[in-house]
């Protein structure tokens, strides 16, 4: 026991030195690990505390462009309403046009057609009522009115 005190006291006195220099140099590479610890909390948070300002510039802008897409799909929506009553304004001029030239053509058609009827009617009359003789004189005296006539090309 005594070797054994003896033993303790000589390791205590060879070893005291090294091994308080040994656990002093791991107390401060633990503080300076801590520290930068510290420092690498402090940037993370002012990176964090950046990131957040750039999410909220982004936010921003995207609610404005957002807004602006509105802007610019209500413009062109408008724009194209313009457009569409304009096309259709024009396909109604269009149509009643059409249906003034059908009036027309069909009025002429109508007027035609009597002509043709009244021409046939009235053949029919004179033929029932003039004889041949009448019907001679009248033909020689057109012809002799048509020969006294100048014509015109």
């Amino acid at each position: 026991m005594l070797n054994a005190c003896i033993l303790a006291a000589v390791l205590a006195y060879i070893l005291y030195k090294p091994v308080r220099k040994f656990l002093s140099k791991r107390a401060e590479g633990i503080k300076a690990q801590l520290s930068r610890a510290e420092d690498s909390q402090i940037k993370a948070a002012e990176l964090k505390e950046q990131y957040e300002k750039v999410l909220v510039r982004l936010e921003s802008e995207r609610v404005s462009v957002i807004e602006k897409a509105h802007e610019l799909a209500a413009a062109q929506c408008k724009q194209m309403l313009l457009v569409a009553e304009e096309e259709v304004s024009a396909m109604k001029q269009r149509a009643v046009a059409d249906i003034q030239a059908q009036r027309e053509r069909a009025d002429e058609e109508l007027r035609l057609h009597i002509i043709d009827v009244a021409g046939a009617l009235a053949e029919k009359f004179v033929a029932f009522t003039i004889d041949q003789n009448i019907q001679n004189r009248l033909f020689d005296e057109t012809i002799a009115c048509l020969e006294d006539a100048e014509w015109k090309t």
